[in-house]
């Protein structure tokens, strides 16, 4: 049974710092593509960034040079480092993990709140 669990998420004033984790279990997790979605109130989940099984990264644009996608396949764990936070990065974070073309598994979401 695949479950992933984030953590990290909470309030932070604009320009600040928050480093999100998303420890997985029940997979063979050097194996599986993971990444950040987010989902802001009102609005479609969209994607943050990816890591393949290999290292690719990939991130939207609106969070290039700000947020930074890590991996640590001994702990089953992926990270998201997230720098200079604005008000628009206000949403829930979603980690996801996708095998192939399988459908992907989700975790449970956590707030990150961006306010002075």
């Amino acid at each position: 049974q695949v479950q992933l669990v984030e953590s990290g998420g909470g309030l932070v004033q604009p320009g600040g710092s928050l480093r999100l984790s998303c420890a997985a279990s029940g997979i063979i997790f050097r194996l599986y593509n993971m990444g950040w979605y987010r989902q802001a109130p009102g609005k479609e989940r969209e994607l943050v960034a990816t890591i393949t099984s290999a290292g690719n990264i990939n991130y939207a644009d609106s969070v290039k040079g700000r947020f930074t996608i890590s991996r640590d396949n001994t702990k089953n764990t992926v990270y998201l480092q997230m720098n200079s936070l604005k008000s628009e990065d206000t949403a829930v974070y979603y980690c996801n993990a996708r095998l192939g073309l399988r459908n992907p598994d989700w975790g449970q979401g956590t707030q990150v709140t961006v306010s002075s």
